[in-house]
């Protein structure tokens, strides 16, 4: 599945501001049609989530806070139901909005509904509407192929998926395309780092991204989110084609200790799941029978689960109920996962062929692409 498909929760960084500063945030709802009682706004910063929330009074709300760059958040509203006794259900193309936060004085008022909105005091903000502007018609595309999926899911119709499967790959060519042209046409721009980040995508392609990255001001690449980004191309660098994958040692499901080397010798998977990730789960029949077919001929799997704290039971039952019968290691820290950190894991299902010298051949492989990996490797 496509990146941009399992696209959850990026590191959204823009441009360089000096050190923290402070934002101001006041917005006004009083002409939104349904009763706002409260509001929340969330960003991620400096390597950590940040979540705020604020009562409505007389129709207007305020947030404060420090920033050391634009950052993109997201602000969401909770409407009180028709009888004024509850909130309505959220929705988040009607009670959500993005706004590109940076250091200063910054307003927001609604018109009718809380997404139907106007933002003064951000150059970000208005950088980041023209670029939305240029994916417009995209992301209309691209929501109409997540509730096609959806519906596929629920359905189990697995032709169905597929097919939506490869419409998103195109889509997200054509996103590319436009993040590439807006990065290089407009290398000052406060959110050239967010663009480059959605140009990236979960599996970093070091070749492609690490040039486009440094024709980017030294300050933008010195700030926290340059250096983010650097890091991570650093990490892709590791774990590409033809790179000796880098050895680790993680506990199993009975606590002993698991080395990656002691797999030498082998063609071996290592395949980053959780209990929790449905695409994940979706794909285990798939690997499961390609250790199947092909664990006699000098096939191996190591999965690492990136499962949650306290949820060890979830990933047992996993591993029983998806029948994954190969080596399994863990250290429970969810996105912490130490060897997930290691490798530069942003997202799930992904996985890393190595060969028996312990090189890396194929990376996400999934699918018919696994299986016919390892039918030319066996053949």
């Amino acid at each position: 599945m496509t990146k941009a498909f399992y696209f959850l929760a990026a590191v959204l960084l823009g441009n360089a501001v000096a050190a923290q500063q402070p934002f101001t945030l006041t917005g006004n709802v009083s002409k939104v049609k349904d009763p706002v009682s409260k509001v929340y706004l969330s960003y991620y910063a400096d390597g950590e989530s940040h979540r705020d929330s604020t009562e409505v009074k007389n129709g207007t709300f305020t947030f404060k806070g420090t920033l050391n760059e634009a950052i993109l958040g997201n602000l969401m509203v909770r409407i009180k139901d028709s009888a004024g006794t509850g909130l309505r259900p959220y929705n988040m193309r009607r009670d959500g909005y993005g706004i590109f936060l940076q250091p200063g004085k910054l307003s927001i008022s609604s018109v009718d509904s809380f997404s139907n909105a106007t933002v003064k005091g951000s150059a970000a903000h208005t950088a980041y509407l023209k670029l939305k502007a240029m994916n417009k018609e995209l992301d209309d595309k691209a929501a109409e192929l997540n509730k096609k999926y959806g519906e596929y899911s629920r359905a189990k119709d697995e032709a169905g998926m597929k097919q939506i499967e490869k419409e998103f790959d195109a889509l997200e060519a054509q996103m590319n395309a436009n993040y590439k042209k807006y990065i290089t046409e407009n290398t000052q721009s406060p959110i050239a780092l967010y663009a480059l980040n959605r140009y990236a995508g979960y599996d970093i392609n070091a070749a492609d991204v690490e040039p486009i990255f440094l024709l980017l001001p030294e300050a933008t690449r010195n700030s926290s989110g340059g250096k983010d980004m650097a890091e991570k191309i650093d990490k892709a660098k590791k774990t590409g084609i033809g790179v000796i994958a880098m050895d680790f040692t993680q506990n199993d499901t009975l606590g002993n200790p698991v080395t990656l080397s002691s797999f030498r010798g082998k063609y071996l998977l290592i395949d980053f799941w959780a209990s929790w990730c449905g695409p994940c789960r979706r794909e285990n029949p798939n690997v499961v029978a390609a250790y199947q077919k092909y664990h006699a001929k000098g096939f191996d799997i190591l999965g690492v689960s990136l499962d949650q704290p306290n949820a060890k039971e979830k990933w047992m039952k996993a591993i029983h109920d998806d029948n994954l019968t190969w080596t399994q290691v863990s250290d429970l820290k969810y996105w912490k996962n130490e060897v997930a950190v290691q490798y530069g894991i942003q997202a799930i299902p992904q996985n890393f062929l190595l060969d028996p010298e312990g090189k890396i051949i194929g990376k996400n492989l999934r699918g018919e692409e696994l299986q016919q990996k390892l039918a030319e490797i066996f053949k």
